[in-house]
């Protein structure tokens, strides 16, 4: 395997959905995804796995059961796993999230906004 440069912003250039995360790079069993957002996802948690979310343009808030935060870009926050969380954006916001290979962007709720797995560009 070869090292390569990945831009950001090219590959936000490939694609316009909201709330479909888009894998750029895999290290060990972790994938970086970049997901552009979008008014309100859904409540849900991730019972195996902590999420990072990297703010990379725009404002994004995060709900949980007792408080709010707000990332802007240059920000990031931990979810620790179990932690129910429903992240929105008033415009559109790009993000970065780390997880591990194969956690479905809605947790264990099934959803109209429930992603593809493995969607590279």
């Amino acid at each position: 395997m070869q090292a390569k440069v990945i831009n950001f912003n090219d590959k936000f250039n490939q694609f316009s959905q909201h709330w479909s995360p888009r894998v750029i790079a895999q290290l060990n069993d972790y994938q970086f995804k970049l997901v552009k957002v979008a008014g309100e996802f859904v409540w849900h948690k991730h019972l195996d796995t902590d999420k990072v979310f990297i703010v990379i343009e725009g404002t994004l808030h995060i709900a949980f059961r007792d408080k709010d935060i707000t990332l802007q870009a240059g920000e990031m926050v931990v979810v620790p796993k179990g932690v129910e969380h429903k992240p929105m954006a008033n415009d559109e916001c790009k993000i970065m999230i780390i997880e591990p290979q194969g956690v479905v962007n809605t947790g264990e709720v099934e959803s109209d906004l429930t992603g593809l797995n493995d969607q590279w560009i």
